[in-house]
């Protein structure tokens, strides 16, 4: 499958916006999404099939020199076809271009694959915030990616 990573417009709202409701508790709301898109410290991805269909997305919000992600979220029906792991490698190549020190999220103990995932870019745990996560309530693993000199990226 060809998959296509463009910077976030506002096409995309109204399908990031069913997403989050597909995925998520919780969700961003189409307004939330909206906002990011003149956050000036933010740089909300989108992958596309090669039709333009929406199967993913992915925003990540900068401050200084750290790197925060926000969402990393993939369509039900589109997992495990290494669609997040093509937003990461945008995440990771920009925070080596910008001498970033560090790229943290929070990810829910329960979603393994999410872990695993980010395990494999080299992200380690670095603490948990307490009861973060509702409906169901659930701590949140603080992942964090350090960079020595902000130019070293995982091996992938």
């Amino acid at each position: 499958m060809n998959v296509r990573i463009v910077p976030m417009d506002a096409s995309h709202l109204d399908a990031l916006a069913r997403i989050e409701q597909e995925c998520f508790s919780l969700p961003w709301s189409r307004s939330m999404l909206e906002e990011e898109l003149y956050n000036d410290c933010a740089a909300f991805l989108v992958a596309e099939d090669e039709k333009g269909a929406v199967l993913g997305y992915a925003g990540l919000q900068v401050v200084l020199d750290e790197g925060y992600i926000a969402n990393v979220v993939v369509r039900p029906g589109y997992r495990r076809r290494h669609i997040a792991q093509q937003l990461l490698d945008v995440y990771l190549r920009f925070a080596q271009a910008h001498h970033l020190a560090f790229l943290t999220l929070e990810v829910r103990p329960s979603n393994k694959a999410a872990v695993a995932l980010y395990r494999k870019y080299g992200f380690i745990e670095e603490g948990r915030r307490r009861n973060y996560y509702q409906k169901p309530k659930e701590d949140a693993l603080i992942m964090t990616r350090r960079f020595h000199d902000g130019t070293e990226i995982a091996d992938t």
